[in-house]
């Protein structure tokens, strides 16, 4: 089974291949990518890295936490699922709340 790794605190100077470079020491990288602003293209300043084997995984988590990739000290951890959405826009501002009527009650579900 798979296991996906976050680096963060990389150079903006790192590219998917240095940093697939950095971590093919530790075994087969079945991908390694470096996340960039959709605007500008620029390095967001960190990445993911997709091993085959957990054991390598964990190797390459323990000897790359805190080493130095690109001339900056990287942190390595075990990737976390992204929990639904992600992000979007503020939306609208809510408005009053639901109709009342004299009685504090919705007016909106009469049903």
């Amino acid at each position: 089974m798979s296991k996906k790794l976050f680096v963060g605190g990389l150079s903006w100077d790192t590219n998917d291949q240095s940093l697939r470079a950095a971590f093919e020491a530790y075994g087969p990288v079945d991908d390694a990518k470096v996340i960039t602003d959709r605007d500008t293209g620029r390095s967001r300043g960190f990445g993911f890295v997709t091993f085959a084997s957990n054991d390598d995984a964990d190797a390459a988590m323990g000897a790359l936490d805190g080493a130095e990739i690109d001339g900056r000290r990287v942190r390595v951890n075990e990737a976390q699922d992204r929990r639904g959405g992600g992000g979007g826009g503020g939306g609208g501002g809510g408005g009053r709340g639901p109709r009342r009527d004299r009685g504090g009650r919705d007016r909106d579900n009469r049903w």
